[in-house]
Parts: structure tokens; sequence; C-alpha cells
């Protein structure tokens, strides 16, 4: 049963008494207060204030002045955050994105008028408990329901980037669309051309935090939103495929990124991306199955644009496309020690848990249930034992390095590279081998072949 009054943690309560000592009003906002009604853990403390923000400023000792030109400040508070915003009515919104300009207002019905949805508009009162809903988002929240305050149009006109936080919210509450908020979306998908890249990349993010965020793509991908911002990831429906799988392509790669742990945002990232090759890669064979030869490598560029384009830092990307390239390996119990050595060295020692836990992912796409893994669990102790055994499996590990062969009249150059390459192979096949005289000999004898 929904409350209509609630106890609030006591740091928050003391926060609403220096306001009221103030003769001010202070009043909890936003989605700590849509957690509260639902009966969920609240995270994010966001308040709202009739007091202006340099009046809110004078009050604290520690004032962080975030977007004051909208009103609002950080202030930190008992080693905590809390973002204070002061009542508001906003002008037009002629970039699709922001406020022209906001003017502040003493009346919180006024201020939560101008929210994306209602269940983001209510507001507990600071002082009494009590939850304020002008726009009946209890009830919204009892149908599981997200619904656009008023017009939806209007709304997404306002900001083009509640059309991105309505498909995130369907993931990550579990709620459906209310059905002209809905209808909304395909019309007014134009207005993302207003949001920048980073902010459509941080709510992609958000969405990757769901337990289902296939939930939040399937909506995006009807509404055509999809295609818009992910047309790689469109483009993938329809393509079926063999074997063990239920789904075609693009369900496979959303189902894949459900399985992939939802607190590792670049194992996701990559579950979602590992097969947008297949798109561009598809063939058949003679029997008129599809095939799609070495679709790892197309996903792996493909990936990269992608990330590149949504202004993920180079570091994330890099290890995205890294495990995009390498999840098509397939380990036998008859591998040799050999090619176990080979894998770590090909793929990194630093990223075969990631990979492994890609690959978990891309078992549970082919039918969305948890699949046996006793072979990643056979190879996983094959790994183990030669990383036990401290044996040479990078350059790095070699016991020579390129001044060593430069002493020996080997050039700096791509032909040392070249020979330092033969020589981490010639140690993968034989750890014994990592030896200086004897890497120096062979190094000695391919620069004469080579030269």
């Amino acid at each position: 049963m929904i409350r209509k009054n609630f106890a609030l943690p006591k740091n928050i309560r003391l926060f609403g008494e220096i306001f009221f000592q103030r003769g001010r009003e202070c009043y909890l906002v936003g989605g700590a207060v849509r957690n509260m009604v639902a009966g969920w853990k609240p995270s994010d403390w966001d308040f709202a204030t009739d007091a202006p923000p340099a009046e809110v400023i004078s009050m604290f000792r520690r004032v962080i002045p975030t977007g004051i030109k909208h009103g609002t400040v950080t202030v930190l508070f008992k080693q905590e955050k809390y973002e204070v915003t002061t009542f508001r009515i906003d002008a037009d919104y002629s970039d699709g994105r922001r406020p022209d300009a906001v003017t502040y207002t003493g009346d919180i019905y006024e201020d939560l008028s101008r929210r994306d949805f209602t269940i983001n508009a209510m507001a507990i009162n600071l002082n009494t408990g009590k939850l304020i809903d002008p726009h009946d988002g209890r009830a919204d929240i009892k149908r599981k329901l997200i619904r656009a305050i008023g017009d939806p149009q209007i709304r997404f006109a306002e900001d083009g980037l509640r059309l991105l936080r309505a498909c995130r919210f369907t993931a990550q509450l579990g709620f459906r669309l209310e059905e002209q908020t809905e209808k909304a979306l395909s019309s007014c998908r134009f207005q993302l051309s207003n949001v920048s890249l980073e902010r459509i990349r941080d709510e992609i993010v958000k969405m990757l935090d769901a337990e289902k965020p296939s939930i939040g793509f399937l909506v995006m991908e009807k509404s055509g939103i999809l295609s818009d911002i992910l047309p790689e990831l469109s483009r993938c429906r329809g393509i079926t495929q063999k074997g063990f799988h239920s789904f075609d392509v693009l369900d496979h790669s959303l189902y894949a990124c459900d399985g992939a742990p939802a607190d590792r945002l670049l194992i996701r990232l990559a579950a979602l991306f590992h097969d947008t090759g297949k798109a561009v890669t598809l063939s058949t064979d003679e029997d008129g199955f599809p095939t799609f030869h070495r679709h790892e490598i197309e996903s792996e560029k493909i990936a990269r644009e992608i990330m590149q384009r949504l202004r993920f830092s180079n570091a994330q990307t890099d290890t995205v496309c890294h495990l995009v390239k390498h999840h098509m390996f397939y380990y036998t119990d008859d591998w040799s020690d050999a090619a176990v050595r080979r894998f770590i060295s090909r793929v990194g020692r630093e990223h075969i848990n990631d990979l492994f836990a890609l690959r978990l992912a891309d078992q549970y796409g082919m039918t969305a249930r948890t699949m046996e893994a006793t072979n990643l669990t056979s190879f996983a102790k094959r790994i183990q034992a030669v990383l036990d055994k401290d044996t040479a499996l990078t350059l790095r590990d070699l016991a020579v390095n390129g001044k060593d062969l430069m002493k020996e009249g080997i050039p700096a150059g791509p032909l040392l590279g070249t020979i330092l390459d033969q020589l981490l192979e010639a140690v993968l096949d034989d750890p014994e081998m990592n030896k200086k005289e004897r890497l120096l000999a062979i190094a000695k004898s391919l620069h004469q072949q080579i030269d």
C-alpha cells in the first residue's frame, strides 16, 4: 500500500530544518520520491526550495554552483552531496533541450508541473513528511505506467532527452508507456537531433545498468529511435542464425546484453555490439544456411565507430573493441599447452575474465536462458595452470629486449620488431627457450636470414 506520509532519514530532516529556520520551504523531489513511493531504496537526494540560489549558498559553508544559471546548486552536507533547485517556471525551449530562461516561483505545484513524467513529479515536504502528488504519480506507479505530464508532444518538444529517458525508465523500472506517451515517442523522435551525443551516451549507460536493458532497447526500436541513434544495431533485425540460436541477430544481441553482468558496463557494451558485423558479412553456405565469416573483425570496426561517435573514452573503446574482436574463440580439451599460452598472449591475461563473461553472455543470448559452461570451466583451469608456472607470455616477459638486440647489431626499426615477435613465438612454443643466450643466438640467426 502506498503511503501519504513518509519517515525521512535523520540527515534529510536536519537538512530541511536549516531551510525552515530561515522561513523557507524545502521538498524532496525526483527519483528518490518515486522510489520511496514505490517501496524501493532511494538513491540520489534532490531537493526543491522557494529560496533563491544566492540564499541557499548563504545557508551552508560548502556549496558548488553546479547549475546556477537554472537555479541549481550542490550542497555538501554531512558528507553527502545534495542538489538543490529553486522552484521555477521554464520559458520556451527554442533549442529543444534547455529553457531559454527560468523564472523563480514560490509555488511547488508550478515547479512540479514543468517536469517530464508523472512518476517524477511528486514531492515530500521535509518538515511534515507529507507527499504532494498533483499529477497522480502514485496511481501511475501502482499501474506501472510511464505517462508524460500533460501533452506528451509538448513535453518531448521541450527537451529531446526525455525521449530516451522514457525508454530508459521502461528498462529500469519495468514499467510500460502510456498509450499517448508511446505514440509521441515516434512522432517526436526528430527532437533527438537537439541532444548532444554525450547526453545520448549517458542515457544508454544508465539503461545498461538496468536488470534487463533489452526492454528499453526494444521500446527504442518500436518507436524508430534505435535506427536513429544506433543504426548499426537496428539493421541486425531479421537476420536469422542457425544452430542453437533461437533469435535473430538483434534479439540475440539484446539478450546477450541482459546476460552480461549488470555492474560491468564494458562487458555489457561488448555484448551489445559483438555481432553487429553479421549484418555486413551475411552469406549462405551450399546448404542455404546463413554464415558470417570473420564477422568479429567487422563487429570490432563497427563497435569502435559507435563508441567513438558516442564519445566514450579511448580506454573504454579499446577494451570493448578488444573483447568484441576476440569473442569467437573455440577451446577443446585437446589444445596443447602452447595453444593455451598463445591464447593468453593474444588476448591478454588482464582481459580473460571479461572475455569469459562475454562468452557466458553470448551463450545466454542464444536462448535467453542460462546455459552450462563446463567447457569454459575446463579452459579456465588450463589457463590458471599456465599462469601458475609464470612463463613468458608477452614481449615484456622475454629475457631480451630491443636494446639487447641492437647491441648485437640489429638496427632499430620494423625488422627488430619482427624478430622480437619471432622470439616470443619460440618461447610460447617452448618456455625453456626464454634464456638470454638462446634468444640472442636465435635473433642473430633470424637477422642473417631476413637481412
